[in-house]
């Protein structure tokens, strides 16, 4: 498992980052943060940020915030889909991610949901363990056909779910 690299997105003399996948990595690393901490998550987002484009850090804070605000309605997603597991086995990196993926279904009209996945099983390859991208992957795909089923994931422009 690699370690959470908080090195390479500290504030320096750095050019402001707009990658999407550089925040999203960011986010993992603040909700990381905040499970362990006792310091508000505005606070830890401060610590954890680097120089980010006022765009991405917009995304970033509204990512964190949805994280945090829906943890419980996220889990139970989760839960639904590993009834045969103790929840609070399941690797916190993987938690942490597959809460994003479904935070950027539920409330990212914006994204498809098929890059929400690939950007998560990615991330995983790089902070998780070796099995994490297929759990992370078959979690996310079940949990997005049920939402699109269910008529819960709207998306319009980019974000346009294909027949």
């Amino acid at each position: 498992m690699n370690p959470l690299l908080l090195d390479e997105l500290k504030p320096g003399n750095h050019t402001p980052k707009s990658s999407r996948r550089e925040a999203r990595e960011t986010v993992l690393q603040v909700l990381y943060a905040y499970e362990f901490s006792q310091d508000p998550i505005n606070k830890i987002v401060e610590d954890v940020c680097g120089p980010f484009t006022d765009q991405t850090m917009a995304f970033i804070k509204k990512l964190v915030a949805c994280a945090v605000k829906h943890r419980e309605v996220l889990d139970n997603h989760i839960k639904s889909r590993t009834q045969n597991w103790d929840f609070e086995r399941i690797a916190m990196i993987d938690r942490l991610l597959l809460r994003i993926g479904i935070c950027e279904f539920l409330h990212f009209e914006d994204i498809p949901p098929k890059v929400s996945i690939n950007e998560v099983i990615e991330i995983s390859k790089r902070y998780s363990t070796d099995k994490s991208s297929k759990f992370v992957n078959g979690i996310l795909d079940s949990v997005y056909e049920d939402l699109k089923l269910a008529g819960r994931i709207t998306k319009a422009g980019r974000g346009v779910i294909e027949e």
